[in-house]
């Protein structure tokens, strides 16, 4: 079994390239086991970064999250992020605290703005630098921001301190190639790539099908492949079976080559003009 790569946040601080998504966790109580020994496993099997929110499950997901790292918290490099209709001063503080009652800890490692609302960006801020002033947030960042809203948070004091930016990112998204990642890595904040399998609905494309038939393994690890040799990009899949977590893990020891990667080039073209940022 590979070993999980790292890349650097910002501060010099690394953190594994590889994590454990949560996203629709929470939502059937009857799941709640399965998704807490998924987690549970994926930690065994060396997946130290679980991305959150209080979004997930309406705040379950951090509960499940919570339950699955219970005494074994150190070690593990916590995501969790704040809802843009939360996101002022106060109700920033405010979301927190719940979160990491949630979490059942004392600390969130990374605290993401979701995506942009309509508080003001400088109130969300005050809020981040206050909770790492008082040690509840280690790092802060930003979810679904695209280049433009990147410079305007990076023209408020204290906006170059973001630690990352989270974006759909998968074969059949790859609009923020054109701009957004390039600007990001100038900068060496690193991209997490969330839905990086579509939902499942990219593993019916044939090409995924015919590089996995050739490489001995499955269109979701070629999928997972084509993003983890991104370079400064963090991906966190979501699995709730313990085959899935180990599919998703065994991704880490596929190889795709050249010929792989132009077929899927050729499949998936990278985008040549600026668009809009995408969002699920």
């Amino acid at each position: 079994m590979a070993t999980i790569p790292t890349t650097t946040l910002p501060l010099g601080e690394k953190i594994p390239v590889y994590g454990l998504g949560t996203w629709m966790m929470g939502e059937s109580k009857s799941k709640r086991a399965d998704e807490i020994a998924a987690l549970k496993l994926g930690l065994d099997l060396g997946a130290t970064l679980i991305d959150t929110a209080e979004m997930y499950g309406d705040g379950e997901a951090e509960t499940i999250t919570g339950e699955a790292i219970a005494k074994r918290r150190d070690g593990i490099f916590l995501v969790s992020k704040v809802l843009p209709h939360n996101a002022s001063r106060k109700g920033t503080i405010a979301a927190c605290e719940r979160s990491l009652k949630r979490l059942r800890t004392d600390r969130i490692d990374l605290y993401l703005l979701h995506w942009r609302g309509g508080e003001p960006l400088t109130e969300t801020l005050d809020a981040f630098q206050q909770l790492q002033f008082e040690g509840k947030i280690r790092h802060w960042g930003v979810s679904n921001f695209d280049t433009g809203d990147m410079e305007e948070l990076f023209a408020l004091p204290g906006g170059d301190a973001c630690a990352a930016n989270q974006v759909l990112y998968n074969l059949k998204r790859r609009r923020i190639e054109y701009d957004l990642v390039p600007w990001c890595r100038e900068r060496k904040i690193p991209i997490m790539a969330y839905s990086p399998i579509e939902q499942g609905r990219l593993l019916n494309a044939a090409i995924l099908k015919a590089i996995a038939q050739q490489r001995r393994a499955t269109p979701a690890q070629v999928a997972l492949a084509w993003l983890l040799r991104q370079p400064d990009t963090i991906v966190i899949p979501k699995a709730t079976s313990p085959a899935h977590v180990r599919e998703n893990r065994a991704a880490l020891d596929l190889q795709l080559t050249a010929d792989d990667l132009a077929a899927l080039d050729r499949a998936f073209p990278p985008p040549h003009k600026k668009y809009g940022l995408e969002m699920l």
